[in-house]
């Protein structure tokens, strides 16, 4: 792609690092900003900046979040014995969607994938397992994509809680195989949180 401004190859070229932009992609959004008013992509640069100096982790779940406890985590109407755990943010949001589900979340952060140098130590698995073993949680539930990654990981996490006394399940497959959960339907991902199985279960059934 022959370019005949520097400035904007370098615009399009970091564009286009964003997952699933391509280069031509890229260029339609660059040659869009250029013809909207400049204050239009001065407020999404400006936006940008912020969310990238202000933006914090929730201590408690590791969910994106405004404040050091996001608002779920500090919801006192949230049931605080189980706990669903999901890949990032977007499984929060998709869950929230549903409407069926008041517990609380743990975010990992992704999942183990060694072909992608991911391993347990990446993510955020040892701080779930010392919550599974305070005492207070009754119940995990495993919520991650049905994925080989998906799989492995929640697997690794079963093996860690070994001799805790915890119940853990995993959502019902009303999730196709290899289906990234933010794209399920709400009615479908409701009823796989309600209709969720034993994990146990799912593991003789794999």
């Amino acid at each position: 792609m022959e370019f005949s401004s520097k400035l904007l190859e370098n615009a399009v070229y970091e564009m286009s690092q964003l997952p699933g932009i391509g280069k031509r992609t890229a260029l339609r959004l660059v040659l869009h900003l250029l013809r909207q008013p400049q204050t239009q992509t001065e407020h999404l640069t400006k936006a940008l900046g912020v969310l990238r100096k202000d933006i914090k982790f929730c201590k408690t779940c590791h969910s994106i979040s405004d404040v050091d406890t996001c608002e779920i985590c500090s919801n006192p109407n949230r049931n605080r014995e189980i706990i669903c755990v999901v890949e990032d943010i977007r499984d929060v949001m998709a869950i929230e969607s549903t409407g069926q589900y008041r517990g609380l979340y743990h975010v990992l952060g992704g999942k183990i994938s060694p072909l992608d140098g991911v391993g347990p130590q990446e993510l955020n698995i040892s701080s779930l397992v010392e919550k599974a073993k305070s005492g207070v949680i009754k119940e995990l539930i495993f919520a991650l994509s049905a994925t080989m990654e998906g799989d492995t990981t929640n697997f690794y996490i079963y093996k860690q809680l070994e001799g805790v006394d915890i119940k853990t399940s995993t959502i019902a497959r009303g999730i196709g195989v290899n289906d990234e959960l933010e794209y399920a339907d709400e009615i479908t991902l409701g009823r796989s949180i309600l209709n969720r199985i034993p994990f146990e279960n799912a593991l003789k059934s794999s």
